[in-house]
């Protein structure tokens, strides 16, 4: 494999929700991209399943047990990512939970609890909100720059009926990031988010078989997205290819949203 194969070469990127669907995904393309990984996961098994595939490929991986919603966790996990390779890098913010992990599925928002709603923003912009706090100093007090990607959704930019909680916690990582993104370009640190459509994870498996209606032909290409094109976004803005992309939201939705 020639050097320009291997971008991250010498590099160390963490990954929240990196035990399944884009997360996974995105581990796995870091780690043939040369890239040391922690892989984070509220899941320890996962995380674990993970980081065997991805030593398969010849990369140095760790599996960190932490939930994004506890900044004690979240703080703890930065520091075994430093001290396993010495210098982060890179951050890909991808841990999220759907409608199903909290019951409101197909719940509008006055039928909606209000623990559905703490937990969906604890996970989804909470924890975004932490791991970036925790990641951008380490990213200042190390090498002096770096780059983020954060998990939004098509339901960052547009409504999705029944999903007032998830909604208002996409479009917040949007604000975040632009927000970061502004406060720490000159630091050297860029920003983005991705926003994917319909993908083929378990999240949103579960969450079409609660609604009991089909996702795949919700955008021009009739069918749902596979993690792995995904994750090619994703790596494209952590790496230097994306060196002047900065506080966008890169939306990946097979042109649901065109019209």
């Amino acid at each position: 494999m020639s050097k320009d194969a291997r971008p991250f070469e010498g590099k160390s990127v963490l990954v929240t929700g990196g035990g399944s669907g884009i997360g996974r995904a995105a581990c796995l393309l870091l780690a043939r991209e040369g890239a040391r990984v922690a892989v984070v996961d509220r899941n320890a098994e996962a995380a674990e399943s993970s980081v065997a595939e991805m030593r398969m490929l010849n990369c140095e991986a760790v599996a960190i047990a932490a939930d994004v919603a506890s900044e004690p966790e979240v703080a703890a996990a930065v520091e075994q990512t430093l001290a396993a390779f010495g210098r982060l890098d890179g951050a890909f913010n991808n841990a999220g939970i759907g409608t199903a992990a909290v019951g409101s599925t197909g719940k509008s928002l006055a039928q909606l609890d209000l623990e559905a709603w703490q937990r969906t923003i604890a996970v989804n912009l909470t924890g975004v909100f932490l791991c970036m706090k925790h990641e951008i100093a380490a990213m200042q007090r190390g090498q002096g720059g770096g780059a983020i990607v954060n998990m939004s959704s098509i339901g960052g930019l547009t409504a999705l009926r029944g999903s007032s909680a998830y909604v208002a916690s996409k479009h917040g990582v949007i604000g975040l990031t632009k927000t970061a993104a502004v406060e720490y370009g000159a630091a050297g640190i860029r920003v983005n988010a991705v926003c994917p459509g319909h993908i083929d994870t378990p999240m949103v498996s579960s969450a079409a078989t609660l609604r009991g209606a089909p996702t795949e032909a919700r955008n021009l290409f009739g069918r749902l997205g596979k993690p792995e094109e995904i994750a090619e976004l994703v790596v494209w803005l952590l790496s230097e290819r994306a060196s002047f992309v900065t506080g966008a939201a890169y939306l990946a939705d097979g042109g649901r949203l065109a019209g």
